[in-house]
């Protein structure tokens, strides 16, 4: 979208059925970034039309998280009309550590069993409703070398109306083992081997594919949290425009059919979308994070279908990954990863395997349908093993697809204001 469209309004967009965030059935909740980044770092005043990463998350605000502390051990969120289980706390005993944690079938059993608040309709939340929590504006403490034994980070959940807590350190876990587990199962397999589900980290602020074995031994364990109402949420509903746009009715957004055809670094992918004209419009943009992870497809991947994890009425390139498979590209969302060195990366969601470098080998490590980062720009070439623990694959070149309309506002200098920081064991 141009810097001279200050703002607009559900009832000026170009496509007719786009309806407001509260007659939608999958309404996306903002990513509640306000701050924006160069490629190097946090900028004093965000960009103006024409400059270096201008068009990038902060500047595009749609439906502000919005929460309710029932007072009964519940939480609705006002946007999604989803109510969650506000602790997770699940053994009761006043206290969050690794014995609150579950298994995927403990999981599933333990919220079939719930009858919080005197309801007994709750369920394990699937990805997308459990993406819906996730909020931009925390930080990633990976790779931080502090050994302090307090550590005060802004976990990507709002820990002011959820009871959450990082990885059990005492217990021997990372402080970024803040994995939530999702009901979602991948469709393949991930580390050539394993079964395995998609959670959301509210610590780390990736979503991934996990295996449902822990590479130590045992069954691998998860933060829970149930889900209750708004059966529908998560459920797309796309429609053909037959001009090269595809309308999800369900979030009331569009999309660009097809895609950039080419892969690019983060400020190009934000220029690509700000000068796009397709179908008689220029009001495009480089999705968030949010918004591109509410069109993957989780019951398609390359290996079970042969195809992207997105619909079949999207257009997806092909490209060849690292272990040159055919294979499906990492897409560009313009939200920033903020870690406690900087916002030098971005997120992107991959559509095709989510790449690493394990035992020598390029290999399927967190699923199609995974949300990782890579740095904004640079030379891949400089991490011909990846990075992380599972080697994560550094492309930075990725592919981009553009949307319009939602709930988005085009703001010029968003206020910039930042959730309170919560203090987590570190040793």
């Amino acid at each position: 979208m141009k810097g001279s469209s200050i703002s607009f309004t559900l009832c000026s967009l170009f496509f007719a059925g786009v309806a407001s965030a509260n007659t939608l059935n999958y309404p996306i909740v903002d990513t509640n970034q306000n701050q924006c980044f160069s490629s190097s770092g946090a900028m004093k005043s965000c960009p103006s039309a024409g400059q270096d990463t201008f068009g990038q998350d902060a500047q595009y605000q749609g439906n502000q998280p919005s929460y309710t502390n029932n007072g009964n051990d519940t939480v609705s969120d006002e946007v999604t009309g989803l109510m969650w289980t506000q602790t997770t706390d699940t053994n009761g005993d006043g206290k969050i550590d690794a014995k609150d944690k579950m298994t995927y079938e403990q999981a599933m059993k333990y919220v079939e069993s719930l009858h919080t608040a005197g309801f007994d309709d709750w369920r394990l939340p699937s990805i997308k409703e459990l993406n819906s929590l996730i909020l931009f504006d925390g930080q990633d403490p990976s790779g931080i070398r502090n050994k302090s034994a307090k550590l005060d980070l802004v976990p990507f959940i709002d820990s002011r109306y959820f009871d959450i807590n990082a990885g059990d350190v005492s217990s021997g876990e990372r402080l970024i083992d803040g994995q939530f587990v999702s009901s979602t199962k991948y469709v393949s397999l991930t580390m050539k081997r394993d079964e395995t589900a998609f959670g959301v980290n509210f610590i780390d602020g990736r979503i991934k594919g996990y295996g449902l074995w822990h590479p130590r031994g045992g069954e691998k364990t998860f933060y829970v949290l149930a889900v209750r109402g708004n059966p529908e949420y998560g459920q797309n509903q796309f429609v053909d425009n037959k001009n090269e746009t595809i309308l999800d009715k369900a979030t009331g957004l569009t999309w660009q059919k097809g895609d950039s055809q080419q892969q690019m670094d983060f400020p190009s992918a934000l220029a690509y979308c700000e000068n796009l004209n397709l179908a008689g419009t220029d009001n495009w943009r480089l999705p968030n994070v949010k918004e591109l992870q509410s069109i993957v497809d989780y019951t398609r991947s390359p290996a079970s279908s042969s195809s992207p994890a997105i619909d079949p009425i999207f257009e997806t390139t092909k490209i060849a990954n690292e272990a040159k498979q055919k294979d499906y590209a990492n897409y560009w969302s313009s939200t920033t990863h903020q870690s406690m060195r900087g916002g030098k990366a971005a997120a992107y969601v991959s559509f095709g395997r989510s790449m690493g470098y394990m035992k020598n080998e390029w290999i399927d490590v967190h699923g199609a349908g995974a949300q990782r980062s890579d740095p904004k720009t640079g030379d891949a070439s400089r991490y011909p093993t990846g990075r992380g623990p599972q080697g994560d694959a550094i492309r930075i070149d990725n592919m981009v697809r553009c949307v319009s309309g939602g709930e988005a506002e085009f703001v010029k200098q968003p206020a910039t204001t930042q959730r309170p920081s919560q203090s987590f064991a570190n040793r």
